[in-house]
């Protein structure tokens, strides 16, 4: 097997996968699908790293390029690569998980489609062309309704709309409006609000062989106008929710997600499992160290396997899961917006029991936004402890503190 591979679109914040392999020995190939580089993702990592830097033009001449290194795999490293990645692998003959359905690993309106289509319980939905239909169909549905992006990442765009006059006010801030990856929001779609718990799964899958690395609880508040903003994570046993673990494997397979990594966001509801949405690639936010953290494992050592040594995957993705600590990812959000002065505060965090690490996303002396979706989150701060009601606590005393006082700002 050759040991070079190809990454699309890999950034600071998917950096870890292509380290992953690099540390295995493999000569890493970045293909980049746009000149510019997402605001979301900031910066270019060092291009030192790898082999080559291929700038996408066209598939022909793209596909001729990443042939002429002799790749065994081409694989994405960012949700903006998955298409592209799709298109390489299959034109190259490659382990690939195809081209018909790749658009569904994207589009959040026709994921849920493609899971009707194979007979999983998905989420009511409906695909906004028109003001009229949009307000007959939250009336038709009654109470609260999600109106986002056909094709965005986490929470950017998402709104909840307790009226039809709201959602049709979030279509029309949608629609034509830039999202993260500096992609125009060509399309929208309105879902049904899901009530329950719900739940990040983590997964890595090589031959349509499934194995979930690790799982996260949502704890989720209302604050700054924003309903259930993120407040943090939990992990949680893959044993303890076995009824998620069943539902996320139905979902990869009517996704035909036969190779690599996954991120699904699942509700349990009283009606069972929904699917929230899925991205086709490995999860962000430092989710891996905290999975090893927690269970010994995580997406960047599965993925290796997967790619490059099926066998051995073959032989252990059933085996158990383990609990080695309790971890909690804590998303502060800030209730002001000026320059940063400093978090006063902090120091009261690092001393809890549990914490382990602090996250810095706004330094002082920078411009601190106040708080409405995940890209303006000020730090997150990583609990840990082998007694699960310690983190459970400490995450509470870390809620109590983020507020007015916990930062210092000028206008």
């Amino acid at each position: 097997m050759s040991r070079t591979i190809a990454m699309v679109d890999v950034y600071p914040s998917s950096l870890a996968l292509a380290q992953a392999f690099l540390d295995d020995g493999v000569r890493v190939v970045r293909v980049q699908s746009a000149a510019q580089v997402p605001p979301i993702y900031r910066t270019h990592p060092d291009l030192g790293l790898f082999a080559d830097n291929i700038l996408h033009s066209d598939l022909a001449t793209t596909r001729d390029a990443v042939a002429a290194h002799a790749p065994a795999l081409v694989i994405t490293a960012s949700e903006t690569g998955v298409e592209l990645a799709d298109q390489l692998s299959e034109s190259l003959g490659l382990p690939t998980n195809g081209t018909p359905l790749s658009p569904a690993r994207r589009d959040k309106f026709l994921q849920n489609e493609a899971l009707r289509a194979a007979g999983v319980p998905a989420a009511r939905q409906l695909l906004v062309t028109d003001e009229d239909k949009l307000r007959a169909w939250h009336a038709e549905i009654g109470g609260r309704v999600v109106v986002k992006p056909l094709r965005a990442a986490g929470n950017n765009g998402v709104t909840f709309c307790a009226t039809p006059e709201e959602s049709v006010r979030a279509y029309r801030e949608i629609l034509g409006s830039l999202n993260l990856f500096a992609e125009r929001n060509e399309g929208v779609v309105a879902q049904e609000y899901l009530v329950g718990t719900e739940y990040a799964v983590n997964t890595v899958s090589s031959m349509g062989r499934h194995r979930v690395t690790d799982i996260w609880q949502y704890a989720k508040m209302t604050v700054n106008g924003v309903v259930d903003r993120h407040a943090g994570v939990f992990s949680t046993p893959v044993d303890a929710v076995p009824d998620v673990v069943s539902y996320a494997y139905e979902v990869l397979d009517a996704l035909a997600i036969a190779h690599g990594p996954a991120h699904l966001e699942i509700m349990v509801t009283a009606q069972g499992p929904r699917m929230v949405e899925t991205g086709a690639r490995l999860c962000g936010g430092g989710a891996a160290y905290y999975a090893t953290l927690a269970g010994g494992e995580s997406q960047l050592e599965w993925t290796v396997d997967a790619y490059l040594r099926p066998d051995r995957f073959a032989e252990r993705y059933r085996m158990p899961h383990q609990v080695e600590q309790h971890v909690v990812m804590a998303y502060l959000t800030s209730p002001v917006e000026g320059v940063l002065e400093d978090y006063p505060l902090l120091e009261q965090v690092r001393a809890l029991p549990s914490f382990h690490k602090e996250h810095i996303g706004v330094q002082p002396g920078e411009r601190l936004p106040r708080t409405v979706d995940d890209s303006t989150e000020p730090l997150m701060i990583g609990l840990a402890h082998p007694v699960a009601q310690v983190v459970a606590d400490d995450f509470r005393a870390v809620n109590y503190l983020d507020g007015l006082g916990f930062y210092r700002v000028r206008p």
